[in-house]
């Protein structure tokens, strides 16, 4: 940055880029010393090896790490390495990560592991350029690979990062916008390029993690915890709770859907979605559009071939997506056998429902309604 305030201008702080490094600078060795004795004990950083972190990092997108550690254990005693994720079955990860969400994270990372075995043999290049060619992996996941597994001096910048560093220089940057996200990278490279050598930028990135999730939280953060309050500009102010600034989200679209878990015998009826889409690719539950009751859903399984015996009410139901919020009621169906069965539909087993096929976790309700029927639980409290 040629202007020596242009940062300063796009952030909207009252540093000057020269104040704004040094305070970053300062901050980062205090931090240092708390992350050596205060940072969280997390298998991905004890192993650190780059298919570990990759790894750790696709799957902490979007969710918290108390979710993500079993997911992670099961996932590497079947898949250890990049060459099994290459060669890893679809429905084989999907189901590993079941419940996960966000599943084009684990589609991504399989194209990414056979370009990684295309392209770098086998092997995660310890450059962030070509670390940002490999499919799946933008900005955030290149800093966090490059400075965790490789020394790289990058910044992994997200929303800890922000929140964290727009406190720590009191800047009123919309961090929603490209260019204040920019700005807050080349000041945090900046800055790093600066560091002691001792200071590991990986650390430093994980320290900066850890501080944002569990003392400079969103709200009002303890800053009476903080190791770096002498750093922090905002919090000299007494005006954390205002940083960092971003603009109102877009509200979601309502979807309402009317689930149908049809239960022949001992095996259920999925079907298979678009390979393309939200959740693509995913088993679920039949389903309408809107919110039907009990005439309607009868009539629609007999109108494709399935004779209705029993039809139970289930529970309501909703689940967030980033733009869509599903608004779900539904029911069980129970039915005769030798109905007609409609195109795409799959008859599974409770064996293979829980081995075999994936379903979303937005269906969990309706899922755990089949697993009780089909286990005999739910048959005997509804009889009669």
């Amino acid at each position: 940055m040629k202007d020596k305030n242009a940062a300063a201008e796009v952030l909207l702080s009252p540093l000057t880029e020269e104040e704004m490094i040094g305070r970053l600078t300062g901050m980062a060795v205090v931090l240092d010393e708390w992350y050596r004795k205060e940072g969280r004990r997390l298998p991905w950083r004890e192993e650190s090896s780059p298919y570990h972190v990759w790894l750790s990092e696709i799957m902490l997108q979007q969710t918290r790490v108390e979710a993500v550690l079993p997911y992670y254990r099961r996932f590497l005693e079947a898949v250890p390495d990049i060459p099994s994720l290459a060669n890893a079955d679809d429905m084989q990860l999907a189901k590993l990560w079941e419940g996960l969400g966000y599943y084009s994270r684990v589609r991504n990372l399989k194209k990414g592991a056979c370009q990684v075995m295309q392209e770098f043999g086998g092997e995660l290049p310890a450059s962030i350029a070509a670390l940002r060619s490999i499919c799946g992996i933008g900005d955030y996941t290149a800093g966090a690979i490059g400075s965790i597994a490789f020394g790289i001096r990058e910044p992994a910048v997200d929303g800890n990062l922000l929140r964290v560093t727009s406190r720590l220089l009191a800047a009123e940057g919309d961090i929603t916008r490209p260019q204040v996200k920019k700005a807050f990278h080349d000041v945090l490279y900046t800055a790093m390029s600066d560091f002691p050598s001792a200071l590991h930028p990986g650390n430093f990135n994980q320290a900066m993690m850890d501080l944002g999730s569990g003392v400079c939280t969103p709200g009002q953060p303890a800053c009476d915890r903080c190791p770096v309050r002498d750093f922090c500009l905002a919090g000299a102010r007494d005006q954390a709770e205002l940083f960092p600034v971003k603009s109102a989200k877009k509200a979601r679209r309502v979807e309402q859907k009317t689930v149908l878990v049809v239960i022949e015998e001992d095996r259920l009826f999925l079907r298979k979605r678009a390979e393309t889409g939200l959740l693509a690719g995913l088993w679920e539950f039949p389903s309408l559009d809107g919110d039907a009751d009990e005439r309607q859903v009868r009539q629609a399984l007999e109108l494709v071939g399935i004779p209705v015996r029993r039809l139970i009410p289930l529970a309501h139901s909703k689940h967030l997506f980033t733009h869509i919020e599903w608004q779900m009621t539904g029911f069980l169906a129970v039915c005769g056998a030798g109905g007609h069965l409609p195109g795409g539909w799959q008859p599974v087993t409770l064996a293979q429902l829980e081995e075999s096929y994936p379903v979303p976790s937005a269906l969990r309700v309706y899922r755990k309604a089949a697993v009780e029927w089909l286990e005999g639980k739910a048959a005997r409290l509804w009889d009669g």
